[in-house]
């Protein structure tokens, strides 16, 4: 391509506008002549990284309750999207209009009660409605799954993992029926942990594996009460870095030159501050 149509080629980019513009942004940004030279050597999995800090970017300008800085990083995330799509259409994989018309599909086909005559009754139903619409894509999408944990990806945090594997298992009937078995469950793994730390001799694998356990029993007791273990522990995380910035400004000096009592002092001061 001359630079004269290539000039022309982004003269025309005042003529588009939302997603059409950036979808021809975007293969520009690839074009192998005139192209950025950085994205051009980006591939599927190069790109990862940066998708998963945009979606945490995102979710933080939510935390935050900002707004303009959410639409911003919204914005950075769907180029995330487009740059994938962009990757398959040069790939002859997919181009973004296939991966949108095949979310409506979806979205339809598990919303029967807003798009046909189909009518459920309860939030429980309609639930159970998705369940199965999940389910059945996921055979679809794999014919060689054998398992109900199949296709949970390894990629995700540890803690996610773990409540996605027990609602997978769930599904099945593989579940406690209620909260009182897993608060036993956890009191169980509690004393395990303490057997390993009060051995003879100890054993730190032994340790970490019981710890696991312990992860995982109290991950089950969240799922059982309606909550997410990461927004669980990110609000533990929250909380306590509040507290401690309290413990800091309350100090009059170092709180490495303080004794355990002093601090502990200082701790319970700032969580009654907290607490008012």
């Amino acid at each position: 391509m001359s630079e004269q149509m290539w000039q022309q080629r982004v003269d025309d980019l005042n003529t588009l506008s939302g997603i059409d513009k950036l979808l021809e942004i975007m293969a520009m940004l690839r074009d192998p002549e005139h192209g950025c030279p950085w994205d051009l050597k980006q591939n599927f999995a190069s790109i990862v990284p940066h998708t998963i800090e945009e979606a945490y970017e995102v979710a933080d300008a939510i935390e935050k309750q900002d707004h303009p800085g959410l639409k911003k990083e919204l914005g950075d995330l769907l180029f995330q999207t487009v740059f994938y799509c962009q990757l398959g259409q040069e790939q002859s994989l997919f181009n973004f209009p296939q991966v949108a018309d095949t979310m409506c599909e979806k979205l339809i086909r598990r919303h029967p009660h807003v798009f046909t005559n189909e009518k459920f009754t309860s939030d429980d139903e309609i639930k159970a409605n998705w369940e199965l619409e999940k389910s059945k894509e996921r055979q679809e999408d794999n014919q060689s799954n054998t398992s109900a944990l199949d296709d949970i990806p390894m990629a995700l945090p540890a803690l996610s993992r773990a409540y996605k594997i027990q609602k997978r298992a769930a599904s099945v009937g593989f579940d406690w029926p209620s909260y009182h078995g897993v608060i036993d469950k956890v009191a169980e793994e509690v004393k395990e942990v303490k057997q390993e730390l009060t051995a003879s001799t100890v054993d730190i694998d032994k340790v970490a594996d019981e710890l696991g356990d312990l992860y995982f029993a109290l991950t089950n007791m969240v799922r059982h009460l309606g909550l997410k273990p990461e927004q669980v522990v990110h609000q533990a995380n929250r909380k306590f870095e509040s507290r401690f910035r309290l413990v800091e400004s309350f100090a009059t000096k170092p709180l490495n030159e303080l004794s355990l009592e002093q601090l502990e002092e200082l701790w319970q001061q700032a969580k009654t501050s907290t607490k008012t």
